[in-house]
């Protein structure tokens, strides 16, 4: 079995590089590295946001909020995750309009609120992409070594490696094309290894798991509100926004998939809440969705590996091409090679940090928490009277806002500090909520007082 599960690996994985390679030749330019500018159709950026926004998170957040919460914080969470598409159709084609040879959402923050605005989303974007792609990689190492006697550093090395192959050829373009077969891949994938799930469980025999609606809603709001947030700072998201080949592709293809992602949390999702309806013990770190493989035949464990590989790999091709497109821009003197260079070079400490095996969960929950301080001052800047005082201080009023629900409740500042920083690396609501309404209120505020200013100067 060890010989057989290896050589299915490395099919995969050589699969979906001898597509890229095969499908696309060598950058041309830098622009074409990093933006497939103009070029893609909305089927492709459907199924490419699709399989980019989906990863091996899939197969234990869903699960886990289905089994311990119930089905009203799992339907927030699906719309958590299609809830980013939803608004990039909507501002990804205004931003395009602005700033057509644009290519990352720092260089739409710098237009409009000048370069110190640029410096503070690109590092808030590197901090989240960087965290997704070693938390990517560090559960491929461990579903690996749960389901199979292969090494997990094997698996977590050959994706990288292989990833990284077609990235630095053929650049945005090359993941777009293995974004196609992933994402098809992996629903064929899913569509199997649930079937034979549930035609091997049990019928249930245990009520299903239910939280109080108050504390079902609250994870809701929780999850609709970080997810959205942090993945609205993921570059990824943005390289696509520029491929597309016009504002009508880009929405139907944002739409699409965030349509497609729906039902794909939802399903998985349910299959937390039937583990605990059957009575099974989800495990410790509770893993619901591993839980239910006991039942199953042997063989399915080989299956469940490729969708995972199927599913980092898709993820972790988009945020290689992301984090070096946001290194990149920042200098526009950098040739094509440097930036081939900087894509491999990004990815060796994050191949480093992956192999130890560490939870990134609290650090991810801090990058998404950071996020939600400046996503509404930014999208603002859509709107002409938005100044770059009234973004400053919203995003600075979000900071403070993360924080004032634990310095309220705890009576310091350092209270405060401790509970932003989620100590027990578990989502709540007041720190989202505050630094969202918070950052919100100030920026509007601020544009209110500059243009009554503004009013009675005139007057």
């Amino acid at each position: 079995m060890f010989y057989a599960t290896l050589a299915a690996l490395a099919a995969c994985l050589l699969f979906f590089v001898w597509v890229a390679l095969r499908g696309r030749s060598a950058a041309s330019s830098l622009d074409d590295y990093l933006t497939a500018r103009g070029s893609q159709s909305a089927s492709t950026l459907g199924l490419s946001f699709f399989a980019s926004g989906l990863g091996a998170w899939i197969l234990f957040a869903p699960p886990e909020i289905g089994a311990f919460v119930g089905p009203v914080a799992l339907a927030g969470y699906a719309l958590g995750a299609a809830l980013p598409f939803f608004l990039l159709a909507a501002f990804g084609a205004e931003i395009r309009r602005r700033m057509p040879r644009g290519r990352t959402i720092a260089e739409f923050a710098q237009e409009r609120f000048g370069r110190p605005m640029r410096l503070w989303v690109s590092a808030l974007s590197a901090l989240y992409m960087l965290c997704f792609i070693t938390a990517e990689l560090t559960a491929i190492g461990g579903i690996t070594a749960l389901l199979s006697e292969v090494p997990g550093a094997w698996v977590i090395v050959a994706v990288a490696a292989s990833t990284l192959v077609y990235t630095t050829w053929g650049g945005l373009h090359a993941s777009l094309i293995t974004d196609r077969w992933q994402a098809w891949m992996l629903l064929g994938l899913l569509v199997l290894v649930v079937a034979v799930l549930l035609i091997n469980l049990p019928s249930p025999s245990h009520p299903w798991q239910q939280a109080p609606l108050n504390v079902s809603l609250s994870v809701a709001a929780t999850l609709v509100i970080a997810v959205t947030a942090a993945n609205l700072f993921h570059q990824g998201y943005w390289q696509r926004v520029w491929s597309a080949q016009d504002d009508a592709h880009l929405r139907r293809g944002a739409w699409l998939g965030g349509l497609m992602s729906i039902p794909v949390i939802a399903l998985i999702g349910f299959l937390g809440m039937l583990c605990v309806a059957l009575g099974k013990s989800p495990g410790s770190p509770p893993m619901p969705f591993f839980a239910l493989l006991s039942d199953a035949p042997a063989w399915l464990a080989v299956p469940v590996l490729l969708l995972a590989v199927a599913l980092v790999a898709s993820s972790v091709d988009t945020l290689q091409s992301a984090i070096a497109s946001l290194v990149v821009t920042a200098r526009p003197e950098v040739s094509l090679k440097a930036a081939r260079w900087v894509t491999v070079l990004l990815m060796l400490p994050v191949i480093w940090v992956s192999l130890q095996g560490l939870s990134v969960l609290r650090l991810f929950l801090i990058a998404d928490l950071l996020c939600a301080t400046a996503v509404v001052p930014i999208l603002l800047g859509l709107w002409r009277r938005v100044n770059p005082g009234a973004a400053v201080g919203g995003c600075l009023a979000g900071l403070l806002g993360a924080v004032l629900p634990g310095w309220w409740a705890g009576g310091s500042l350092q209270a405060g500090l401790l509970a932003a920083s989620f100590p027990n690396s578990i989502p709540t609501l007041a720190p989202f909520a505050a630094a969202l309404l918070a950052s919100s209120a100030i920026s509007l505020l601020l544009v209110w007082i500059s243009s009554a200013a503004g009013r009675g100067r005139a007057a």
